[in-house]
């Protein structure tokens, strides 16, 4: 049954308009709420495993362990249609620049990758290669290419209207991709001396032309030898300055996109700093003594304007950090970028997902929007009530930001 929470005096669910010059002050993002919680798309004891929302924002097309892939109206808020890939199971479903049509990979049978027409549940192509699970899934920002990465220890680019790939490249490890906003570079996370590499799209079987080794000061003050942890995910800014590379583990990285130094770490609050997804599934949540990347890399997101950094927690809960405010708001206790500069959130959900881990988050790339996601769905929208000290109700989208 599907359980609804709006964000103002509205008892209809959907997203509530804001005035048009909204941006996202860290007063709006206090006052995010689940606005719809969605509870009977997903099997219990199963969970989301990513979201995609379309260019436009208004939709958004969930993939999840009971091998369904869901899409919802996100300007209604309302489930709209199911699609089961019960033969070849389904992870990282990605919208391509058609809302129409979506890009999967397979988890059991074989490892090909699958363009599906969403207006007719049919398939448009198949793009076989890869020979193990595609663990990273990235759509390009400008044209109809893309790139995957699989524990084969390969990377391939696709275009959309062939089967055949485009390049390869050869890399050691579970490799996590990610495209420059302006589609003409990509990074690539690996495990393997804890590294990024970041590439020129139009050389792409050349070597990369930033090799950058990221090593944690403060992890070697906690344990030796340090416990490093797993990356699992790597994303640009939409400004293209910063590079987030989201781990396992209790720590994220956000580094600076054109010389790849360590701008900040990213940990959850003091009192309990545990984040890490590979951890196990009940409390305490012990870190396993070898922590591993499962299906994880959708737990850490940019907002849109590349100001917060949004993540999901082992425990349930949601954490927002404040990763690059304008000057003019720079607290002065704020430590200095750089490797030993840690910051803590500025705002935790606490119990967001009451019943594990929340696993999966995306910002709706045109509003002031979230989803967030374990075994349930959730729409988080900002009350405007207590953001502008008004009731500004009504339907439809919520502003463009």
């Amino acid at each position: 049954m599907e359980s609804t929470t709006t964000a103002s005096s509205s008892t209809s669910g959907s997203p509530v308009k804001l005035p048009s010059n909204t941006v996202l002050s860290p007063n709006i993002v206090n006052t995010f709420k689940p606005a719809k919680v969605f509870k009977k798309h997903c099997e219990e004891g199963k969970q989301y495993t990513s979201l995609s929302f379309d260019r436009k924002g208004e939709l958004l097309m969930t993939s999840a362990d009971d091998e369904s892939m869901q899409l919802f109206d996100a300007k209604s808020g309302k489930h709209h249609k199911q699609f089961l890939s019960k033969k070849y199971g389904c992870h990282l479903a990605r919208f391509t620049h058609k809302s129409s049509a979506i890009i999967y990979a397979s988890t059991k049978g074989n490892d090909d990758i699958r363009y599906l027409s969403l207006h007719d549940n049919s398939y448009l192509r198949y793009f076989k290669g890869h020979t193990k699970r595609v663990v990273s899934l990235a759509m390009s920002p400008q044209d109809d290419t893309f790139l995957s990465g699989s524990t084969d220890d390969t990377i391939k680019l696709w275009d959309l209207r062939t089967a055949t790939s485009q390049g390869h490249l050869n890399v050691a490890g579970h490799p996590s991709i990610g495209y420059d906003p302006s589609g003409m570079v990509f990074g690539v996370a690996l495990n393997l001396n804890s590294t990024v590499l970041m590439y020129d799209i139009k050389n792409f079987d050349k070597a990369p032309f930033l090799v950058v080794h990221i090593e944690d000061p403060i992890l070697r003050t906690r344990s030796y030898p340090p416990r490093v942890p797993v990356f699992t995910s790597i994303s640009y800014s939409n400004d293209s300055k910063w590079l987030l590379v989201g781990t396992s583990g209790d720590t994220h990285y956000v580094l600076d996109a054109y010389e790849g130094n360590i701008v900040a770490r990213l940990e959850g609050p003091k009192e309990a700093a545990n984040m890490g997804l590979e951890r196990a599934m009940i409390p305490p949540h012990e870190r396993p003594i070898d922590p591993h990347a499962g299906l994880s890399g959708e737990e850490v997101k940019w907002s849109p304007d590349g100001r917060y950094v949004i993540g999901g927690s082992i425990d349930g809960s949601i954490h927002v950090w404040d990763v690059a405010p304008p000057p003019s708001e720079v607290d002065p206790s704020r430590p200095a970028p750089g490797p030993g500069c840690t910051l803590y959130p500025m705002k935790s959900f606490e119990n967001a997902h009451p019943k594990g881990p929340s696993r999966v988050v995306a910002f709706n790339p045109r509003s002031a929007m979230f989803a967030s996601a374990g075994n349930e769905l959730a729409f988080w929208l900002p009350d405007p009530k207590d953001a502008f000290g008004t009731g500004n109700e009504g339907n439809g989208i919520v502003n463009q930001l």
